[in-house]
């Protein structure tokens, strides 16, 4: 196919999610300086994106998203699981659960003490604050003047109260503020919303920057690889409406094409491992072993309560009055269900009395449903979801063929570690435990899933194979490290490629304690700091 050249570029971003936005708008900032955002999917503008409740609808939509899935998993009993990933102007963050969290302070501690330089909590919560626009207003850990509004949600629900009664009965406190440093507690989620719609980052950092003169945004626009001088690359190639095009890159080509599409890039253009990429006949740049390993993801068990004596999301959707009611609290006060982030409860705790900081994220919902896509139950249900902040357990994302508008293979090796195992078991056992306590004896909770007649630890581990799901947040693909197994150095710069550097999930060391949208945001506006100091130089 002919390629066309289509210019040269101070910096050329490839994708424009969560990460690339911010990108965008920062380096955009100079206006001496060309900035290429290129993006593989369309306009954002759709009703299921802005609508918040739409993630439901807007999950599997080709229009929106990649549609991946993983490899059959041995640790799910050999269920493979849909694997969302945004293909459209603000990227997942078009089509997430909206929560904003920033994980812990030993989250980023810990980076730092494995030789990041310069990502400990202090050095990235001035990055946070910066794009924060919290409904609170500002604070020594709170930043009110960013673009990335954060409210609390415009609902609340009885049952869901009463759960948070339940987890206080079993010593686990109520908090207002899970973005402090420590998350420990019980609370409803601050979200990424401004008035009751999706408050995406295309209209939080694209928007401002759209009309600057020497920022041009491309979308349908899908990266093929990227183009070298020796070791330095100089480019990309990226196809659009069955067209190839190169754009030229003086100062840097940025990655922020997520955890599965930045490895993906990197083989394409030759950089990852020779054992994979020379047996499908692509030429190698550089050998880089970390390419694609260390995939880590919050896998979570969503175990389901049939509850009596309160009202859920399945019964008020049952009732066409109570649709109705929906319709005209979105319609008038932009408030009710058709508002909700996927979750509302929030739950941080400990599995067991081993772990020093909270170690498990329960996902309350007042509502249930076999799967994703599928249809309410016509009961009363709580889904009372736990996630392992922290596991073990690492797969991989690799290419399979030449063939770069192929998906790569994704294999998350879910529960292969014996400590993940461990922790699925008691989280099983913890929801059951709160679900027993007084407070939620009123209403008389049955368990659906996995089910009373499930016990011992081999049928629990099962049970937590055949129940659990990705929570979609998948990370530290290209990790960064001072280490020779790592991708990119602490400044972002991939490690023996000049002109290339990645900002997005793929770079964290170790996965956040909590949900990974507002890390990502942290990293984009560290690294425009970090790509403006080398354009400079």
């Amino acid at each position: 196919m002919l390629t066309q050249e289509f210019g040269d570029w101070d910096v050329v971003i490839v994708g424009a999610g969560s990460a690339g936005c911010v990108l965008a708008n920062r380096l955009s900032a100079n206006p001496n300086r060309r900035v290429l955002l290129l993006e593989a999917g369309g306009s954002d503008n759709r009703l299921w994106v802005h609508v918040p409740v739409g993630y439901l609808y807007a999950m599997g939509d080709p229009s929106l998203d990649w549609c991946l899935k993983t490899e059959a998993e041995p640790g799910l009993n050999g269920r493979a699981l849909n694997y969302p990933r945004g293909r459209v102007l603000g990227g997942c963050s078009s089509i997430n659960g909206m929560i904003y969290m920033r994980g812990q302070a030993r989250d980023y501690d810990q980076w730092r003490q494995m030789g990041n330089t310069g990502w400990g909590w202090d050095d990235v919560l001035p990055y946070f604050k910066r794009s924060e626009g919290y409904h609170g207003g500002g604070d020594d850990l709170h930043g009110a003047a960013g673009e990335l509004r954060v409210e609390r949600q415009r609902l609340s629900w009885p049952i869901l109260d009463a759960v948070a009664e339940a987890a206080a009965e079993m010593g686990i406190p109520r908090i207002d503020d899970f973005n402090r440093g420590d998350n420990e507690g019980a609370g409803y989620f601050e979200v990424n919303q401004r008035g009751g719609w999706r408050w995406n980052a295309r209209k939080a950092f694209l928007d401002p920057a759209r009309k600057r003169a020497n920022l041009r945004i491309v979308t349908g626009a899908e990266v093929a690889r990227l183009t070298f001088a020796g070791k330095r690359v100089t480019g990309v190639i990226f196809r659009q409406d069955g067209a190839a095009y190169h754009a030229r890159a003086n100062g840097e080509v940025v990655l922020a094409a997520g955890a599965i599409g930045t490895p993906k890039i990197l083989e394409h253009s030759g950089i990852g491992r020779a054992d994979i990429l020379r047996p499908l006949g692509i030429a190698m740049v550089h050998e880089s072993a970390g390419v694609g390993e260390n995939l880590a993801d919050h896998l979570q068990i969503r175990t389901i309560f049939k509850i009596k004596g309160a009202r859920t999301l399945n019964d008020w959707y049952a009732s066409p009055l109570g649709k109705l009611k929906i319709g005209l609290d979105y319609a008038f006060k932009r408030s009710g269900p058709l508002a909700m982030a996927p979750s509302q409860l929030g739950i941080f705790t400990r599995s067991g009395p081993e772990h020093d900081s909270a170690n498990i994220e329960y996902h309350v919902q007042p509502l249930s449903l076999d799967a994703f896509g599928q249809p309410l139950h016509d009961f009363p249900a709580l889904t009372v979801s736990v996630c392992n902040l922290r596991p073990e357990s690492r797969g991989s994302v690799h290419v399979t063929t030449a063939d770069p508008g192929a998906p790569p293979a994704i294999r998350p090796n879910y529960l292969s570690a014996a400590a993940d195992q461990r922790v699925a078991v008691a989280s099983i056992r913890h929801a059951r435990a709160l679900m027993a306590t007084r407070r939620m004896a009123e209403f008389t909770p049955t368990e659906i899933k996995p089910g009373p007649q499930v016990d011992g630890e081999a049928a629990l581990l099962a049970a937590a194979g055949d129940i659990a799901t990705t929570i979609f947040h998948p990370v530290s693909t290209a990790r960064m490290g001072v280490d020779d197994g790592a991708v990119v150095s602490p400044d972002l710069t991939v490690k023996g490629i000049g002109g290339l550097s990645i900002a997005d999930a793929s770079v964290m060391p170790t996965i956040t304690s909590g949900n990974t949208h507002a890390p990502v945001t942290m990293i984009a506006e560290k690294a425009a700091e970090m790509i403006t100091a080398r354009l400079r130089g």
